[in-house]
């Protein structure tokens, strides 16, 4: 391990040093002892080797190294000798420690609540637990200056301690917090890493979207400004850079990308940023010296920042060096990157010369650490761009889902069967399996791309339905139930976090008529709680999914309609009944919308022919027209004279029989109303003495034979929109006969006749279906379509 910075507190571990440690010294203290991990503090530093034991120096003024020893050298933190320690961090004077079962140990300072454990003591010797965070498994707990932010292995996310600035991410106005509360904002957000600054905190996802928070003085959040942010915030600039890490100062931010690409931003006053200068930067902006190589490791100090380039084995340091943080060598801060002062070789050089590489690089404070090893011992170097499973939230694939059945087989402990339920009801372990790797397309998650594998999600389901999963899949169809399904918002935080309802789509027993009231009409209703954004995004994803999905969804939910109209009604109260068959017919016209776009299927799929035979149509096309008419007149209409679900108000569903009979009553329907409505103004104008105002209560034509089309189109000019909906009777001139239904038929069988003939032009015939059409070049005037379609209409 090689040191350098401010030595003044004991904090290098190589004793107190008056003098700055300005360039990279040796520290054996850990030789051949399996030092794993270093983490520093303001004035001080925790190691964690192999064995999960924790050693610490530096300042002790608020008992933060956990123990009495002046804090020279590293001293064993006796008191988690009982833990295996697997994760360490520290805050400017506290200091945090995550055992292997994810519970979180606190001491030192304590006066703002930064340790969580419900007081505000202004200092904590002995390692206390975090009890607030015992119900949950914690994989990652990372510390501010006096704030600390926690990830759970189902991805939720707990803050407490100092607010001032809003970097708990809680809202506007939130006091500061004495104990982790849940930050509800990310939730169902799949999360790869968590990092505090001095009063800023960052979240970054498994696709690589940017969330900050907090201070913002210097534009360190990135967002283009200098506002505090009391929630999360999309740092949209950075969505489309692959970035997979986050490292943050006392005010600057670095992020690194896929590529190896490095972006700094927020303070650069002591030229932190590297860009060659000491201005801010509001946005991220790529650190141009260090283009053309790949970066793996990122890691910032109070106010400086350290770059490894694995090619070379070359690290890099910028910012302030008032305390050789930097390890150039030299005096002088350094704005641009420059190469610390080390005697490593890069495997360019003679064979014979003894090898070393970088393991892992670490600052924070004024001081720096680096590990490094032998090249021919097994260690390999540590990649900041690759996700270390062992911090990150839980994904479900085989192989947990055998861990978990096995674990079901022979364990009775309850608390094996709770932790497998956690998961499995968790949005964020949903979200975060099955991603797309190919062509990096998650990286590309947008309103379009879901950047997820359907068929891998098709695959582990297919799975869980083997009979050697039934327990497991019994349990899950509990944890949807109860938990995930209830649980899903209305506004997701992100497009990342709507993957769970294409993955939930996937799920073989929502076809399974057992579970139709349990899980597949429930899910339903949650998609159609969405906000107009979010449920736009699904219909998006809708539109490019396999159409063998697509089909399968609108098949499932047809089967619930039969479903719902023969023996749902006996396992529902009526309310409720209501409830879950318009939600299933909303999602059934919500998927034929869809369908519009995609034609992902033919509309007559849609069709549902059980309906004309388990449903009076003309009755409920009666009803709801009634119900409209109400609600148009602004009274409501009673639950027991008018249900609120009527299929007529979905005719997508409804077959051509189906239609034809809604029609029928429909202009039944108008033809009673027009009728009714002349008789009653005929009423009134003989009760006012004015009969000669009255009006006719058929539609009355008057023609003459030879000149049929011409006297039609005259007659219909005259009449309303509403005359056209009253009975017809039609009057040749110069015959008696009386209209009883005969003269009608005849009048239209010799219009549709003469207007078909080809002299007018306006149809073509097609002898291979037999079938007529309107023609491209035709003779008459355009009035002449719109009397074919009233004619139609008065015929019907």
């Amino acid at each position: 391990m090689l040191c350098w910075g401010n030595a003044r507190d004991g904090q290098l571990g190589i004793g107190v040093e008056r003098h700055p440690v300005f360039e990279p010294r040796n520290c054996h203290v850990f030789s051949r002892r399996g030092l794993i991990e270093v983490a520093c503090g303001g004035q001080h530093t925790l190691f964690l080797l192999h064995d999960g034991s924790v050693y610490t120096c530096g300042f002790n003024g608020c008992r933060q190294l956990g123990h009495n020893k002046d804090g020279s050298f590293p001293e064993l933190v006796g008191a988690l000798d009982t833990q295996k320690i697997t994760m360490v961090s520290c805050g400017w004077a506290h200091s945090m420690a995550v055992n292997e079962q994810g519970q979180v140990f606190a001491w030192g300072a304590g006066d703002r609540g930064q340790l969580g454990l419900g007081t505000a003591e202004n200092a904590v010797r002995i390692p206390r637990l975090v009890k607030r965070l015992c119900d949950h498994s914690i994989s990652q707990v990372m510390c501010g200056n006096q704030h600390c932010i926690a990830l759970s292995r189902d991805g939720q996310l707990f803050t407490w301690g100092q607010n001032t600035n809003g970097q708990l991410g809680l809202g506007k106005g939130e006091p500061s917090k004495l104990s982790p509360h849940p930050l509800k904002s990310l939730a169902g957000i799949p999360l790869a890493q968590i990092t505090a600054g001095g009063d800023h905190s960052f979240a970054l996802s498994l696709s690589g979207a940017v969330f900050g928070w907090g201070k913002n003085r210097a534009g360190q959040l990135g967002l283009n400004d200098k506002q505090d942010r009391a929630v999360p915030c999309h740092v949209k600039f950075l969505r489309s850079q692959k970035v997979v890490y986050i490292s943050c100062g006392d005010e600057h931010t670095a992020a690194l990308t896929k590529d190896g690409g490095l972006f700094t931003f927020g303070d650069g006053s002591w030229g932190q940023l590297g860009h060659g200068s000491t201005n801010n930067e509001l946005l991220p902006r790529r650190v141009l010296e260090l283009m053309g190589t790949e970066v793996s490791q990122v890691a910032c100090g109070r106010h400086h920042t350290l770059a490894l380039v694995p090619s070379s084995s070359m690290v890099y340091a910028f910012g302030c060096n008032s305390q050789g943080q930097l390890g150039t060598g030299i005096l002088g801060d350094a704005r641009s990157p420059f190469p610390i002062k080390t005697s490593f070789l890069s495997g360019n050089l003679q064979r014979e010369t003894k090898q070393y590489m970088v393991i892992k690089i670490i600052c924070g404070g004024d001081h720096s650490f680096l590990l490094y090893s032998n090249e021919q011992n097994s260690i390999n170097p540590v990649d900041f761009r690759v996700i270390n499973i062992s911090k990150s939230l839980s994904p479900i694939n085989y192989e947990r889902l055998n861990s978990w059945r096995l674990k079901l087989m022979y364990n009775t402990d309850s608390s094996v069967a709770n932790d497998i339920v956690i998961q499995l009801s968790s949005a964020a372990c949903w979200n975060a399996s099955f991603l797309d790797q190919s062509d990096d397309t998650h990286f590309k998650t947008n309103p379009k791309i879901p950047g997820i594998d359907l068929n891998s999600v098709r695959v582990l389901f297919e799975c869980l339905s083997k009979p050697a999963f039934s327990g497991l899949l019994e349990q899950a169809s509990t944890s949807f139930e109860s938990l995930l399904i209830p649980q899903l918002p209305r506004s997701p935080p992100d497009v990342e976090a709507m993957r769970i309802y294409l993955i939930l789509s996937e799920y073989p027993a929502l076809q399974d008529s057992k579970n139709y009231i349990r899980l597949t009409i429930p899910l339903a209703m949650a998609i159609l709680r969405l906000d107009t954004n979010p449920s736009k995004v699904l219909d998006n994803w809708w539109c490019f999914v396999d159409g063998n999905v697509f089909t399968r969804m609108v098949d499932t939910y047809k089967s619930i309609v039969v479903f719902m109209l023969t023996g749902g009604k006996t396992l529902l109260v009526p309310v409720f009944y209501d409830n879950y068959f318009l939600a299933t017919l909303q999602l059934l016209e919500k998927l034929h919308k869809v369908n519009l776009k995609a034609n992902h299927v033919e509309y007559s799929h849609f069709y549902i022919p059980d309906v004309t035979s388990l449903v009076d149509i003309q009755e409920d096309y009666l009803k709801w027209f009634l119900s409209k008419a109400e609600i148009k007149v602004g009274s409501s209409p009673s639950q027991s004279d008018f249900p609120s679900v009527n299929l007529c108000a979905f005719p997508f569903i409804l077959n051509a029989q189906a239609k034809t009979t809604m029609l029928q009553t429909d202009a039944e329907l108008q033809m009673q109303m027009a009728v009714s409505g002349a008789n009653l103004h005929n009423v009134f104008m003989l009760l006012t003495l004015e009969p000669h105002l009255a009006r006719n209560p058929y539609l009355v034509l008057h023609v003459r034979r030879n000149h049929l089309v011409s006297d039609t189109l005259r007659e219909l000019t005259m009449y309303t929109d509403v005359d056209l909906k009253k009975p017809l009777k039609v009057i040749f001139d110069g015959e008696e006969a009386v209209d009883a239904g005969g003269v009608t038929k005849e009048f239209f069988l010799l219009l549709l006749k003469e207007l078909m003939d080809p002299v007018y032009g306006m149809f073509t015939h097609y002898k291979d279906s037999n079938l007529l059409w309107f023609s491209d070049t035709c003779f008459v005037e355009q009035n002449w379509f719109h009397l074919i379609g009233v004619i139609c209409g008065l015929a019907i």
